[in-house]
């Protein structure tokens, strides 16, 4: 009879940390100035202040939320690129990728997710494959929602090849607030999907560029999970260069 029966749980307070644990999510490293800035500074403004130093951690609160990293799980099914990011579908349309990259000036399919303020900032490889090149422009800091966010802000832009020999190019931008984009991946690193590799301050934007033949899988007005949300089923084969 006992074969059957649930393990004990053990300690009760051992419990509830990990329950804790698995419903809150982790904070990206790059918040954690951000974090320990805001507890000092609630530490002070509560020796002057009660209120001031509520607010005060209201808002550091509010800062490692914004920092959260929480797990995601991708899809099992192979041949798709998942979204990169957590937010709104803005934009579907043709356009020439990032002239940084060095690829030819031909439009491809480019899928734009708006990030606000509310969402998780950390960004995601859309399918396992080898990054091939990684490229920086500094630019304006316009609002990201707009068309021209994409050619004119700061950005920063990957070339990955899936291991179905894709091109995938996943660009992180800069928006109204954000002013720090930060990129944790190099040139000839093996990724795999899902895995975070960069995170943006603030508000900002990613377009993924899909290789031709690709099926878009999303609406504009859709909301994505990063990880997860599946964008596009890539093409069987490569598309033939040339």
């Amino acid at each position: 009879m006992s074969g059957n029966r649930p393990e004990a749980t053990g300690n009760p307070l051992a419990h509830a940390v990990k329950l804790a644990r698995e419903t809150v999510p982790p904070m990206h490293p790059a918040g954690r100035p951000f974090v320990f800035g805001g507890l000092a500074a609630t530490l002070v403004l509560r020796r002057f202040s009660k209120p001031l130093g509520v607010l005060g951690a209201l808002a550091t609160a509010a800062t490692a939320a914004f920092f959260r990293e929480p797990k995601r799980v991708p899809p099992a099914r192979s041949g798709l690129a998942v979204a990169s990011a957590d937010g709104l579908v803005s934009l579907i349309e043709e356009a020439v990728p990032p002239p940084e990259l060095g690829l030819p000036a031909e439009p491809r399919m480019r899928v734009s997710v708006f990030l606000s303020v509310f969402d998780v900032h950390v960004q995601r490889i859309p399918a396992s494959g080898v990054i091939e090149r990684v490229a920086y422009r500094p630019g304006k800091f316009l609002s990201a929602d707009l068309d021209k966010a994409s050619e004119d802000n700061e950005r920063n832009s990957v070339l990955m090849r899936t291991e179905d020999g894709h091109e995938l190019v996943v660009v992180q931008i800069a928006g109204l607030v954000a002013r720090r984009i930060l990129c944790e991946i190099r040139e000839g690193d093996k990724v795999g999907v899902g895995a975070t590799y960069g995170i943006i301050r603030f508000g900002s934007r990613v377009d993924l560029y899909l290789p031709p033949g690709s099926k878009v899988l999303v609406s504009t007005g859709q909301r994505t999970i990063g990880g997860e949300t599946p964008i596009a089923e890539l093409p069987t084969a490569p598309h033939p260069e040339g």
